[in-house]
């Protein structure tokens, strides 16, 4: 097993005991929840005569559900507005901490924790919500939890967890123009596979990665999820200090000074061990979009839809079902491929620095004829940032709609979805059957940039074409 990693430090930090089971109780630092997940896991607490004993560790944000044209209460559904009744008497009743709509802080939970301080490095993270991974770009252990261990740590603060293996992916070299952390993430997946990570936490490390911004960590950590590891990190630096320093929620004065000497103790030891290592080199990966129906059935954008015989014979089956579900054939060129709507946002790819490199496709252009294209900022601060840098103002009159904060299309459990058989350019993180609203809709993965460009010229095109 591992030894001397972040992962290995800061679950020993957090052990409470070592159950009969073999698995360990462990502490959780930081739980935040949402209007999907919880509502049966306060039902739960309350059956049992339950409490909540540490409600200030505890943070709800609305964004599963929430419409993003016209967020005016109630609900057109019905079922929404009751799923955010709900969720404002569960944690009224318990004394959490509540972001709703108009209060300057709602949003995407993946993004509003950060933006806020309130994700830290060395922390426990937890959420009824599998992109938690996306917290480990601050060095803590993150992971999305089911309804019964949302009841777990809402009453005791503690899971109980089977330790995982430590998997060191490391990507050296510098990113080429057009090349974004999404396609390092798609790239990296492609590679090992949607089930390479099962039972592993990924640490994300290598020159590629100590040169991303925090927000291009997120999204590389957002999607270790996809690559079957059940967490996802990067060892804290001075990048990571820097983005924290002065959020509502970071340590302050001395306190500041004490937590980042903390913080950076809690990196990987430089002899540290882990159970694998996998070397990527940055200048092997090109901008890259998925072709199939999972995350890792994805090309550079200059290739084609692999053939069958030319993969491992345990993915045979499965590309074959994805030929037919999205009405692709073997051979043919991934550029050019027609779409017919484009969503930029998510948890993935909601954040600002995300909307400026779509706007910088966009300033000047204009969406192509019969695409929808539409832009959901990440949560209520990224919208008043874009807002003020006239992003907004850039998308809007290339074509594009703006919208109000939340998960929009990435899984269409609230207006935005695809119908029939469209095809969506989309930089959110699944592209599995229907998973975009439509139970035959199809969803192509890629940056935001390459997004962007897909609006613009009404096909999937290489994004590095229109940087000229």
């Amino acid at each position: 097993m591992s030894q001397r990693t972040l992962f290995d430090k800061v679950w020993d930090l957090h052990t409470v005991g070592t159950l009969p089971s073999g698995q360990t109780q462990l502490f959780i630092g930081l739980h935040l929840i949402h209007e999907v997940t919880s509502p049966q896991a306060f039902s739960m607490v309350r059956d049992r005569g339950l409490t909540v004993p540490f409600p200030d560790r505890t943070v709800a944000t609305v964004d599963h559900i929430i419409p993003t044209d016209n967020q005016s209460r109630p609900f057109k559904d019905a079922m929404a507005e009751e799923m955010l009744q709900e969720l404002e008497k569960n944690t009224a009743e318990y004394g959490i901490r509540f972001y709703n709509a108009g209060s300057g802080n709602q949003g995407i939970v993946h993004i509003i924790a950060p933006e806020q301080g309130l994700t830290q490095p060395g922390m426990t993270i937890v959420c009824g919500d599998s992109h938690t991974s996306t917290h480990g770009a601050f060095g803590a252990i993150a992971m999305g939890i089911g309804t019964s261990q949302v009841r777990d740590v809402l009453a005791s603060q503690t899971l109980a967890l089977a330790k995982l293996k430590v998997r060191k992916i490391e990507v050296n070299g510098k990113l080429a123009p057009g090349v974004y952390a999404k396609d390092v993430v798609l790239h990296i997946i492609r590679k090992l596979g949607i089930k390479g990570g099962v039972g592993y936490a990924y640490e994300f490390a290598g020159t590629t990665f100590e040169a991303m911004s925090m927000e291009e960590r997120m999204t590389v950590c957002n999607m270790a999820i996809e690559g079957g590891a059940r967490c996802g990190y990067v060892n804290p630096d001075q990048e990571t200090y820097d983005y924290l320093k002065g959020r509502d929620f970071a340590p302050k004065g001395k306190d500041w000074e004490q937590a980042v000497t903390w913080w950076s103790s809690l990196a990987s030891d430089e002899d540290a061990d882990y159970d694998d290592v996998v070397m990527f080199n940055a200048a092997d990966i090109a901008p890259t979009v998925t072709w199939g129906i999972t995350p890792s059935q994805g090309v550079g954008v200059d290739e084609k839809v692999p053939s069958p015989e030319n993969m491992p014979a345990d993915e045979q089956a499965l590309a074959e079902d994805a030929y037919v579900y999205m009405s692709l054939k073997p051979g043919q060129p991934m550029e050019g491929t027609a779409i017919d709507v484009c969503f930029i946002g998510s948890c993935t790819n909601g954040r600002i620095s995300d909307l400026r490199e779509a706007a910088k496709i966009a300033e000047g252009n204009h969406v192509a004829n019969n695409v929808k294209a539409f832009v959901v900022p990440g949560s209520e601060r990224v919208k008043l940032q874009a807002e003020a840098e006239g992003l907004d103002k850039i998308f809007t009159a290339a074509g594009f709609e703006w919208r109000e904060p939340g998960c929009s299309m990435c899984l269409a459990m609230n207006p935005d979805r695809l119908e029939g058989r469209q095809m969506s350019a989309s930089s959110s993180n699944r592209n599995f059957k229907g998973r975009q609203g439509s139970s035959s809709g199809r969803t192509l993965l890629m940056s935001p940039a390459m997004v962007a460009a897909a609006a613009i010229t009404g096909k999937v095109t290489d994004v590095r074409n229109l940087m000229m």
